[in-house]
């Protein structure tokens, strides 16, 4: 097995930091002290800064970026050189990593079943907490699936890693008890819950268009379909397949003004993303702070068909294209209050065959898409 945390007394330091913040339970605590971080980062690594990926190359910057509760990214541009360093791999947040496998609820002789494989980092996690022989993981790069055996076999772990496309699961091994994905769906494809015994365990983060990424937990019903409540934000990399498209370009020749009484600052909240986005699917919201105040907060809204707005804290909204989308948030944002503005955890979501299904308070109270 992998060397201990005595080791390597950065790894020592980032379970303290997980465990003082209550995110590791007695028996998760000897799994990470066991399984440092540093064997599986890569030489080549990067941090997210403002506009690209940036390289680390001091030894001491790398060895306080591994030990952090921070990701490494550990690939840009899909491998390829010259390219705009955007991330597209990395190993995980070790509080988000320690908050899933919580979440995953894992017991003794449980069969698991990770989508992206990364680093190798959680497989080997898992394969500390249970054993290889009951840990599956897909990878879709080939590169980086080849480097994740290879740290895997370097750390003493075996569990079975496969090159395949993670949206199809893993049918082969087949039914699992548990589901974790660290890559960022933009849907859970329904093959999935097939694949997973009922009452059995789904862990993913949701890459949504409105605004935020979600974690869900869901729990394997026995006609095959999963449900269960949201868990919180979670900023994961899409899946490859499930990346999300272009962005259509708005006519500019159709702006026009609107004044409005809402600051943008109140859509910006994971309640609100839930809703907004479970009853306009078809819009896009992104927002940045312009500088060093939440005054300067720009929010900007697109649909898929030339259609968008930008508002400025205390500014007039402009609009462009043929809808009016900024008032259709705004009247989704007014339902929003009249139910209390519901925090997060009280939304959920239902995966089956025909989509998914989110829903406030219980899986009867299905939020409906506008029409």
């Amino acid at each position: 097995m992998s060397s201990t945390a005595q080791e390597h007394p950065g790894q020592a330091a980032l379970v303290g930091l997980l465990g003082g913040r209550g995110l590791l339970t007695p028996e998760w605590r000897k799994v990470w002290e066991q399984v440092p971080r540093e064997n599986f980062i890569p030489p080549h690594i990067w941090r997210q800064g403002p506009q690209r990926c940036e390289p680390v190359v001091r030894d001491y910057d790398r060895s306080a970026l591994i030990y952090s509760d921070r990701p490494v990214v550990t690939q840009v541009d899909d491998g390829r050189p010259d390219g705009p360093a955007v991330a597209t791999s990395s190993n995980s947040m070790p509080s988000m990593v320690a908050k899933m496998l919580h979440l995953l609820d894992v017991r003794d002789g449980d069969k698991v079943l990770e989508i992206g494989t990364a680093t190798g980092y959680v497989a080997a996690l898992l394969c500390e907490r249970l054993s290889d022989e009951q840990v599956f993981t897909i990878e879709v790069d080939p590169a980086l699936a080849t480097l994740a055996r290879e740290a895997l076999d370097a750390a003493g772990y075996e569990p079975t890693v496969v090159c395949a496309d993670g949206e199809q699961g893993w049918p082969d091994a087949a039914p699992y008890d548990r589901l974790i994905a660290t890559c960022a769906f933009r849907h859970i494809p329904p093959t999935l819950p097939e694949q997973v015994r009922p009452s059995g365990v789904i862990v993913a983060p949701l890459a949504r268009d409105f605004w935020s990424g979600a974690l869900v937990q869901l729990i394997v019903q026995d006609d095959g379909t999963a449900s269960g409540f949201f868990c919180g934000g979670a900023s994961y990399m899409p899946m490859k397949s499930h990346r999300a498209p272009a962005a259509v370009p708005v006519d500019q020749d159709s702006a026009r003004s609107y004044e409005s009484a809402l600051d943008p600052r109140e859509l910006l909240t994971l309640g609100f993303a839930l809703y907004g986005g479970a009853r306009l699917p078809d819009l896009k919201l992104v927002h940045a702070v312009q500088g060093d105040s939440e005054d300067t907060t720009r929010v900007w809204l697109m649909d898929r068909h030339g259609s968008g707005a930008i508002a400025d804290v205390g500014e007039p909204v402009v609009q462009f294209g043929p809808r009016d989308l900024w008032r259709e948030v705004e009247a989704t944002h007014g339902e929003y209050v009249d139910l209390g503005r519901p925090e997060s955890e009280q939304f959920g979501l239902t995966v089956s065959p025909e989509g998914h299904q989110v829903w406030l308070g219980g899986p009867d109270q299905v939020i409906r898409p506008i029409t």
